[in-house]
Parts: structure tokens; C-alpha cells; sequence
């Protein structure tokens, strides 16, 4: 494994996340009925802290991933990938039947910005990870560094300060080891097979949701055979794309979970057959498409996910 890339373009200052949406859950029952769907233990949530959450089919695969924060007792917010948000509003919808719990699409109110570098720094100051703040009628996020950089989200309005591109930030994004799940992706993965019990976005002590048996049972019998890496490739990929091994052309090694271009080619996220990392090499798109080289992941892996 070789040693993270270097960076060829700016990552300092802020960018519209165009790509992302906001759901507002607001009533009485909005924290329980939240429990009951997700797989973190959002009930537990507070105004200064902010958590990644799930939402599974019932065979226990994302059909969406958020990250959750709770303005006020009785309202959550939960920011998703766009591609995702309608069909994700639509499902969680069905089940809210008689709870006192309105859900909504939020994003035109609540516009999304991602900040970095040294204008995140500046807003952020010592804030712990996942640290949320209220700032008059905005929220501010503390997020995971990536490569080596702070990040943090702000609602509502971009900070003052340098524009941030947005292949940066999706670049950021994948250097930070967090899967986001797209259109592409949804009802593809099992939380373990893409990291995300690692990051913090299963909570295994919480009380039952959707899926939560098929979860439980991959955690606790060990059975996890594929996990989320990180590769650089010669070439731009895509979010759903295949990845192949060399030894074996006939059936796809893996899938790619979040990409972004970059001027050597592209950066991306894959989940992929633990198997398939013993020998031999990884390819874009087919067993002869360009080869993946595989970089090191922010946080490390279990046994069963050593390279």
C-alpha cells in the first residue's frame, strides 16, 4: 500500500453542497419514531451533537445514510444524499401512520455548505467531532478531517472567506473514508460492507429497526467478506460502477460506493471482496480497465478487513 496522495488544488474555504438535501422530522414523536426506523440511537441526540445514521430494507441493506442533528426536542434534521431524498421521504413516509411525526423536504429552506482547510478551522475552533452548534438561525457541524484538513458544514448561508470548488469537496469527501449512499448505491450494501458500523453509524445496543437482525448477526457472527477501501485510478469513476480482478474477469470483485475526478484520474471509495485483496489487482470497469491502486483509509480496519 502506498502513501496517501498529494493534493494538486486548493482545499481552503466553502461550496454550495448542491448534491445534498435535508429532512426535517418535527412533532411529538419524532425522536421515537426516528428510533424505530434508523441505526443509531438518534432518541439520544442533544442540541450540541450531530451522529451519521442509516435507514435499511428489511434484508439490512442502506437505502440512504444521513447525518442527523437536532435542533430543537421535538425536531430532527436529516441531510442525505439528493438522489436518494425523494424515494427515501416517500418510504419513511408510509410508516409514520399514526405517530404525531410530520416529515418534509427541508433543502430549499435549509441549503447546504461544506467548509475546509483554514476557514473551517477558523469556524470551528477545538470543537470535538460531530460538535453541532447553533449560530443565530443556522447550524454549524464539526466533521471528520480529511487528508489531514478540517471540515465542517454550515446551514443556511457560506461563510466568509475563499470559494471552495466542488470536485474538491467530493474529494475531500472520499479522502475522509465516510460513504455517503446515492441512487446508485441504495440497496447495496450492508452497513459492514462499506465501513459504516466503523464511522460511527450503528448503534448495535439500540432497540430494533429495519434490518436490524440481518446487521446484528453480520456484526456478531463475524461473516463480514467484503469492507470499503480507498483507491486512486488513472481514470474518473463512477458511484455504482464494477470493480474486477485481474484472475477473474467473468464476475465483479467489488462496486464503487463515492468517487471524485482529479487531474491524475479519479479518487474513489469501493467496497470490495476481502478475497480479492490477497493477490493479483483490482480494475475499473472490467478486468483489463485501469488499475486501482489502493491508499490508506483514515481509521483502521478490523481483522477482518486487513489488506
Amino acid at each position: 500500500m502506498t502513501n496517501p496522495p498529494l493534493r494538486t488544488f486548493s482545499c481552503d474555504g466553502s461550496v454550495a453542497l448542491t448534491d445534498w438535501g435535508v429532512i426535517r422530522a418535527q412533532g411529538a414523536d419524532a425522536a421515537s419514531f426516528l428510533q424505530g426506523q434508523l441505526t443509531n440511537d438518534v432518541a439520544g441526540l442533544d442540541n450540541a451533537r450531530a451522529c451519521l445514521a442509516g435507514y435499511c430494507s428489511a434484508k439490512g441493506r442502506l437505502l440512504a445514510s444521513f447525518i442527523v442533528w437536532r435542533p430543537a426536542a421535538d425536531e430532527f434534521l436529516l441531510a442525505c444524499h439528493a438522489s436518494v431524498l425523494a424515494a427515501t421521504l416517500k418510504r419513511l413516509s408510509m410508516f409514520v401512520l399514526r405517530a404525531k411525526c410530520k416529515l418534509s423536504d427541508a433543502s430549499a429552506e435549509l441549503p447546504l455548505f461544506g467548509v475546509a482547510g483554514e476557514t473551517a478551522a477558523a469556524l470551528i475552533g477545538d470543537a470535538a467531532v460531530w460538535h453541532h452548534a447553533s449560530v443565530d438561525d443556522a447550524s454549524l457541524i464539526r466533521l471528520p478531517d480529511a487528508a489531514g484538513l478540517p471540515r465542517a458544514w454550515t446551514t443556511r448561508r457560506a461563510p466568509a472567506g475563499p470559494a471552495l470548488t466542488p470536485g474538491a469537496w467530493r474529494w475531500l469527501e472520499v479522502q475522509s473514508g465516510i460513504p455517503v449512499v446515492e441512487a446508485a448505491t441504495s440497496d447495496r450494501f450492508v452497513p459492514q460492507m462499506i465501513n459504516f458500523e466503523l464511522v460511527g453509524g450503528v448503534d448495535f445496543r439500540k432497540g430494533c429497526y429495519p434490518g436490524q437482525e440481518v446487521v446484528a448477526r453480520s456484526q456478531y457472527r463475524g461473516t463480514t467478506k467484503r469492507r470499503l477501501f480507498l483507491f486512486d485510478a488513472a481514470s474518473a469513476a463512477l458511484p455504482g460502477q464494477e470493480i474486477f480482478h485481474s484472475a477473474d474477469p467473468g464476475q465483479p470483485a467489488g462496486l464503487v460506493a463515492n468517487a471524485a475526478a482529479t487531474s491524475q484520474g479519479g479518487s474513489l471509495l469501493a467496497e470490495v471482496k476481502l478475497a480479492a485483496l490477497a493477490n493479483g489487482s483490482l480494475h475499473l470497469g472490467a478486468a483489463d480497465g485501469p488499475r486501482l491502486t489502493q491508499r490508506e483509509l483514515p481509521y483502521p480496519l478490523p481483522q477482518d478487513g486487513a489488506a
